[in-house]
């Protein structure tokens, strides 16, 4: 993926197989002044690393010690020249040290519509699983900046989806999925274009 100047520079973490990093990758393709640089990952047998090999994207892993204890990943972050973050299904707090350094310029996608099914330990197939045991009639995703809390940071957009009283959890997840691939490459370029 080109990245050359002016492009702003998007680091992307995630913690597993990577669909919505490949959607975000997808995107910016062929975009004039976005780009995804760099993939971090706290998973070294994540399939998302195998995407960024594929597209020729820079990858790192690293492990609690490095994230919470070092200024690893944060001088990673400095060398990739990195101008956003994006968590891309990342189950870690993002410590302060990078918080500061990234102030409102992380974003994140949470599976659900916040407040609720938020909070630490509400990711993934859990948030569908609650979703359809108190049997919603609607869910949806919140694309929200990230702070020191789980899920607590302002959010800056929600799309919903109508669930049919067969929907069982994995097609809740399914149609989830669809509005996230559809929806948060369009935000982040929308909230990096205003951020300019």
């Amino acid at each position: 993926m080109n990245c050359n100047n002016p492009k702003k520079r998007l680091a992307i973490f995630a913690s597993g197989s990577g669909t919505n990093t490949e959607a975000i990758i997808k995107y910016f393709e062929n975009s004039e002044d976005i780009c995804v640089a760099s993939i971090f990952s706290n998973n070294t047998d994540a399939y998302v690393l195998t995407r960024a090999r594929n597209h020729y994207i820079p990858a790192f892993t690293f492990n609690r010690n490095d994230l919470y204890k070092t200024n690893k990943v944060m001088n990673l972050l400095l060398e990739q020249k990195a101008d956003y973050i994006v968590l891309a299904g990342f189950l870690w707090l993002i410590p302060p040290h990078i918080l500061n350094n990234y102030k409102n310029r992380i974003i994140n996608i949470h599976p659900a519509l916040l407040p609720d099914y938020g909070g630490k330990g509400m990711y993934g197939d859990k948030v569908y699983q609650k979703v359809w045991e108190n049997g919603e009639s609607e869910t949806g995703i919140s694309i929200h900046l990230v702070n020191e809390k789980y899920d607590e940071g302002k959010i800056l957009f929600q799309a919903t989806t109508p669930i049919d009283r067969e929907d069982t959890p994995e097609l809740i997840a399914s149609k989830v999925h669809e509005l996230e691939h559809q929806y948060y490459p369009r935000i982040i370029e929308q909230f990096v274009r205003s951020n300019v």
